[in-house]
């Protein structure tokens, strides 16, 4: 099971009415817009973590996996890079740095409407939980952040405070996001039949399953004709037609490219 961490003033103080019941949201594209690694990354090399060629390889393959469309072998490749970068950095430099990241970059990316949601679930007294494929370090500081119950990510191995470059277990993806839904169900004597999942991505389909109440959220094309298949709700939050994919997909990732290009110019002018 992945790593957990838990807001314990926040599910201490959950209502008894819905006591067993929780909400589980992915992150990327549903609880904020875009990626939160890619932010990680940029702020790591803001604090000279990762070099500009680092960063630049990085990005090439942020790069194809939004305009290629999400797939297991991408997710994996732009994790492993994710992680071996990290080799060497300390837990604490992570933390900190997770902090930062999410004051300067993904407070302003969160969508309302699912910020919404989340508090409503919160209201109603049923847990919340974020399931991620993120760095469970960084989904944690987003949860605590948003007052959330906790969240459930991928874990990186650390030896004497520093992390390895190698990943506990699997990256929390697919049907492992499935297998850790399930099993913090047994722990927190959940009944998954009257929980809730969220997410904007077809490969989320083993955690929207493992409840009795799936919800796609700004969901990719695949992901919404299987909603509309199967009746269940549909949210998206993108504005105009921008919420098309390959819209958002492109818009994306030419913000990628043009991001990468200015700060090679901003090396070469020094």
């Amino acid at each position: 099971m992945p790593d957990v961490i838990t807001n314990s003033a926040e599910a201490a103080s959950t209502a008894a009415p819905h006591q067993g019941e929780a909400a589980f949201f992915d992150v990327d594209n549903t609880l904020m817009k875009g990626a939160s690694l890619f932010h990680v990354a940029r702020k790591m090399y803001q604090k000279r973590a990762f070099t500009l060629r680092d960063v630049a390889g990085f990005a090439w393959k942020q790069l194809k996996f939004i305009t290629r469309g999400e797939n297991m072998k991408d997710v994996h490749s732009v994790q492993d890079s994710a992680q071996k970068l990290a080799a060497g950095i300390s837990t604490e430099f992570i933390r900190q740095l997770g902090e930062e990241v999410y004051d300067e970059m993904i407070v302003s990316k969160i969508w309302p409407g699912t910020r919404a949601l989340t508090q409503e679930h919160l209201k109603s007294g049923r847990q919340v939980w974020l399931v991620t494929a993120t760095p469970v370090e960084v989904a944690s500081v987003i949860a605590e952040r948003l007052s959330l119950t906790g969240a459930l990510g991928t874990v990186a191995e650390v030896e004497d405070g520093i992390y390895t470059g190698r990943i506990v277990g699997e990256i929390l993806h697919g049907a492992a996001k499935g297998h850790a839904v399930l099993a913090l169900a047994e722990k927190e004597n959940l009944d998954l039949t009257r929980c809730w999942a969220y997410s904007d991505s077809y490969n989320d389909i083993p955690l929207l399953t493992s409840v009795g109440n799936p919800v796609a959220i700004n969901p990719d094309s695949k992901l919404r004709q299987h909603a509309k298949d199967n009746n269940w709700p549909i949210y998206d939050y993108r504005s105009g037609r921008r919420a098309a994919t390959l819209g958002l997909r492109a818009a994306t990732g030419a913000g990628i490219v043009y991001g990468l290009w200015k700060g090679i110019a901003k090396v070469r002018q020094r």
